[in-house]
């Protein structure tokens, strides 16, 4: 089997691990069924031994797969991987999304995404990118009791993303440490018309009020500080037409959403004045994980 999940990008500015969206932009992975276990990995993080030993895709799946069946069957797992590590492009829950829907391909158990994306939120507490992950498209998504609740809006094929992904990556839990532990009431308000506004401006097609609503003052600017070349890859791509540019996650990816006749013009200019970062102009996805026997 075959099973292909996307990259994401959370927050998009106000949305602080509430909002997300998907990108194709995809790692994938071949199970067989083997005699013995075995695994090889292609692409991003092959020379990385931690990151070869797969450990967290082969515990999620093993813990699954022997709740689904009671067995503790052998396979030969085959990862490509496109989407960068610590970048705040999802690849973390890229591979927890992709053990749940494995486990539960390999075992023949009926599902659907509701039941992968609830599983998921046991090893990602927060739903911004498992949601997008699962799902495709622009999500909304909040927690209650233990489960999560979304809404998805398809994105049109008009739309690109430009993707700034610095030679630095920023952890997610040194990020957070970086954010006050309390903020202004002013702070909060303005964050919080915007993640709202942002949600109707998605789910309208809005586009030209994407420069306002994504604007942010919890977390972005303070997380794009440790990387200040940030500062300009946003000013740069919202001065060649981008509807919106914002951190992805916690960084230090900056993601820019254009329209397609704007993307060559912005890809080539963040290209050019960053040589030593990649740049990278994708299509949106909207189907999240998706199987192939």
């Amino acid at each position: 089997m075959l099973i292909s999940v996307p990259a994401t990008s959370a927050n998009l500015g106000p949305g602080f691990d509430s909002l997300g969206l998907a990108i194709d932009l995809k790692n994938e992975i071949i199970i067989t069924p083997s005699k013995f276990l075995s695994l090889s990995t292609t692409g991003e993080g092959a020379k990385n031994p931690k990151i070869k030993k797969n450990t967290l895709f082969l515990n999620i799946f093993y813990e699954n797969y022997k709740r689904l069946t009671s067995r503790n069957d052998n396979f030969r797992f085959e990862f490509i991987n496109y989407i960068p590590i610590s970048r705040g492009l999802g690849s973390s829950s890229a591979v927890i999304v992709a053990s749940i829907t494995a486990a539960y391909t390999a075992s023949g158990t009926k599902y659907n995404k509701k039941d992968i994306l609830n599983l998921a939120l046991k090893y990602e507490s927060h739903p911004d990118n498992i949601t997008p992950a699962v799902m495709g498209g622009f999500n909304v998504a909040c927690v209650d009791n233990n489960k999560v609740y979304s809404k998805k809006r398809r994105l049109p094929d008009y739309l690109r993303a430009v993707l700034v992904i610095p030679d630095k990556t920023i952890s997610t839990a040194k990020s957070r440490t970086i954010l006050p532990n309390s903020y202004k009431a002013e702070e909060t308000i303005y964050s919080l018309s915007r993640s709202a506004f942002m949600t109707s401006v998605f789910m309208t097609e809005s586009w030209d009020l994407l420069r306002v609503a994504s604007k942010d003052k919890l977390h972005q600017t303070r997380r794009m500080k440790v990387i200040p070349e940030l500062f300009e890859v946003q000013k740069i791509a919202l001065t060649n037409g981008a509807l919106m540019s914002t951190l992805s996650g916690s960084g230090s990816t900056f993601f820019t959403l254009c329209h397609k006749e704007d993307s060559g013009n912005i890809h080539s200019k963040l290209a050019k004045r960053f040589p030593k970062f990649r740049v990278m102009t994708k299509l949106l996805d909207n189907y999240g994980v998706t199987t192939k026997s």
